[in-house]
């Protein structure tokens, strides 16, 4: 809808006898420039077919104007460059460069843009699994969008690795309203509408689940597991595949599959006064050592455990037995692995303690790249919408992996390279034979920029 409230000239502060004058009158001006680098990786790793190959298209051909590789695409990439409600595409779908992921200067029917509008995004957001319906004439293959992650993640490898480490979590996914599954959650203290499985493989994310949060944290995740672990071994039948999370994953029926399926796991161990016990010695010389040294002191142990009820058999666990200026600071993991191949203290500060680091990637999905923006009323579209979020997260992962290494930006968030990258004002002039993006001259990282297009060039050929 046209705005009639914003003047045609707006004045400001002058100096030296100069008037400052500004106005929305600048023509074919774009602030996101960078969205030429997102089409770029996408011409490297084929995401937007590969992701609109997993839809179902039941609409009319002569009355289809966006093809769903220009929806996905669109939706994506938005994404990326901050716009995570499909409200801002009736305004974005006029941008001259996110225009350009359509492949077209000229719409197919003139009342229409060449990028799609909030209407049409809301259909694909509400298509459902399976086949296209009378009402929902988009669907699309569920589990063919969950294998992409594993395909993609594979694709990124030029070998295969000798080994990979698969970190597991939940998080809290807050509520927008009383939306399908609405449950308070007394962990989060809060009615918190879904608890979410993620699982990465360092930068890669391999799969976004999402799921109500009335269930234990663990739940679902054989399940998941078992589907990527089986895709990765089609690939890489010799890979050595090490499972790594938190105490709330370290349940009998997961450690079960593990063992069944050779896969090593280490997993956190919530503490209860019978480990305590069995450490008691170990925390009392951690104890005198840091009295003496009037500093933190760590002591570890390495023993065979079994639960009163709950474990099928006796299961290595390392302690660390810590005596904090606060006093105790006991903490415990349970682990397949053989002491010959992980020693106690560096299986813990090595090892398991380096799963701190996926706690970022999901603070990367949820702050940069809007992952917890699930307020559509049902747990379908909102499953859709994480899963477009988590692909902009590959899509931005994919152009610092092929762009940016080694540079400035090689370690950077999705958001930092977001505001650096992605966020360019130019001015677009289309000509009989070129489309010529004039980049602001200013522009501090623009060689990194100039970098990443020559190195996602050579990653194409």
């Amino acid at each position: 809808m046209q705005t009639h409230c914003i003047s045609a000239q707006l004045a400001f502060e002058g100096f030296d006898g100069h008037k400052v004058i500004a106005g929305f009158d600048g023509g074919a001006i774009t602030s996101d420039a960078g969205a030429l680098l997102l089409r770029h990786v996408d011409g490297a790793i084929g995401l937007f077919d590969r992701v609109a190959g997993c839809f179902v298209d039941g609409r009319d051909p002569k009355c289809t104007v966006h093809s769903m590789r220009t929806l996905v695409g669109q939706r994506i990439a938005a994404i990326a460059l901050g716009y995570e409600d499909v409200d801002d595409h009736d305004t974005l779908r006029h941008d001259p460069v996110l225009a350009l992921l359509s492949e077209r200067l000229t719409p197919k029917r003139q009342d229409c843009a060449v990028l799609a509008g909030k209407s049409t995004l809301n259909r694909l957001e509400h298509g459902r699994p399976g086949a296209p319906t009378r009402y929902h004439k988009i669907a699309y293959d569920a589990a063919a969008l969950e294998a992409l992650f594993v395909e993609l993640f594979v694709d990124a490898h030029d070998r295969p690795p000798e080994e990979i480490v698969l970190d597991l979590d939940a998080t809290d996914d807050p509520l927008h309203g009383h939306q399908e599954g609405r449950f308070f959650h007394g962990y989060y203290d809060g009615y918190c509408c879904y608890l979410p499985l993620y699982i990465f493989c360092g930068r890669h994310l391999l799969a976004a689940k999402l799921r109500r949060s009335n269930i234990d944290a663990s739940a679902g995740a054989v399940e998941e597991v078992g589907r990527i672990v089986k895709q990765i071994r089609a690939r890489w039948p010799n890979v050595r595949i090490i499972l790594r999370a938190d105490s709330g994953f370290a349940r009998d029926e997961l450690m079960d599959w593990c063992e069944a399926n050779g896969v090593d796991y280490v997993f956190g161990l919530a503490r209860n006064k019978r480990l305590e016990k069995k450490i008691a010695e170990a925390l009392e010389e951690a104890s005198f050592a840091a009295k003496a040294s009037g500093q933190a002191a760590r002591v570890f142990r390495d023993f065979l455990w079994s639960t009163k009820d709950s474990w099928s058999c006796r299961r290595r666990v390392v302690a660390k037995a810590e005596w904090t200026v606060a006093g105790a600071n006991p903490r415990f993991i349970v682990t397949s692995l053989e002491p010959e191949y992980w020693e106690a203290q560096p299986l813990y500060e090595e090892l398991y303690c380096a799963r701190g680091d996926m706690e970022n990637r999901i603070k990367e999905c949820q702050l940069d790249l809007y992952a917890d923006r699930t307020s559509a009323h049902t747990m379908l579209a909102n499953q859709l919408r994480l899963w477009f979020a988590s692909l902009a997260y590959v899509l931005i992962c994919a152009l610092r992996r092929l762009g940016l290494t080694g540079s400035r930006l090689a370690d950077a968030t999705c958001g930092t390279i977001r505001l650096k990258l992605l966020k360019i004002g130019a001015q677009v002039r289309i000509s009989v034979r070129r489309i010529k993006v004039a980049m602001a001259s200013a522009c501090p990282y623009a060689e990194e920029f100039a970098l990443a297009h020559a190195r996602i060039c050579a990653a194409a050929r």
